[in-house]
């Protein structure tokens, strides 16, 4: 791979770092996570929005290892909850401000939601991605997929809130699609098909 220039992934989520890393094949970079280059400190995500969150991260990591650096933040937007989980959508059911498990999400998500009828449980998952190069730049890129809750989990691939928000088009949640399904038309896909477009001026090796 010495023809192609590394780009790493802010991320330690092995399911993440898989999704972008296909979703960008065929382009000329070695996709590789931070957790490939070191050991190093998390990175506080304590911003108000995904932009936010996302440049932290992308430009934290860069200055930790001078590569260019993809960083993504990204949740799920319930419209009876006015937009929450958001920015906490990770730390939904936490009672300490930490990472809480899917599960417990989840089960937090349909508690909340337990009155709310079909036609009022819409959502969307947005995804803002940060790319920070070593000169300083940073650039951004979004995506928005639109669905709604379900009622129960259903499904078996995927992770986070993907067993229970289904997607319209397809009558079935993003756990019960395909994975190649899901990375054609989710809010991450849509997001790395702008990242593709800022990635081109990129696509040299780095001297």
């Amino acid at each position: 791979m010495t023809n192609q220039r590394r780009l790493v992934v802010a991320s330690r989520n092995k399911h993440k770092v898989a999704e972008i890393r296909d979703m960008l094949q065929g382009l000329p970079f070695e996709v590789v996570s931070v957790s490939d280059l070191g050991d190093f400190p998390e990175v506080v995500e304590d911003g108000d929005t995904f932009a936010d969150n996302a440049r932290k991260k992308a430009v934290q990591v860069m200055r930790w290892t001078h590569e260019l650096v993809v960083a993504d933040d990204s949740g799920l937007e319930v419209d009876a909850l006015d937009g929450a989980p958001g920015v906490h959508s990770a730390r939904f059911a936490a009672l300490d401000g930490g990472h809480a498990s899917d599960a417990a999400n989840n089960a937090k998500l349909l508690e909340l939601l337990a009155d709310v009828p079909p036609e009022r449980r819409g959502a969307q998952f947005r995804c803002v991605i940060a790319l920070a190069a070593p000169d300083g730049t940073v650039d951004f890129a979004e995506g928005i997929c639109r669905g709604q809750i379900g009622f129960a989990p259903q499904g078996e691939h995927g992770f986070g809130y993907d067993p229970l928000f289904i997607v319209p088009e397809f009558g079935q949640t993003f756990a019960e699609l395909p994975p190649e399904v899901k990375n054609r038309i989710s809010h991450r896909a849509k997001a790395v098909e702008g990242l593709k477009a800022l990635l081109r001026r990129y696509e040299k090796p780095a001297n």
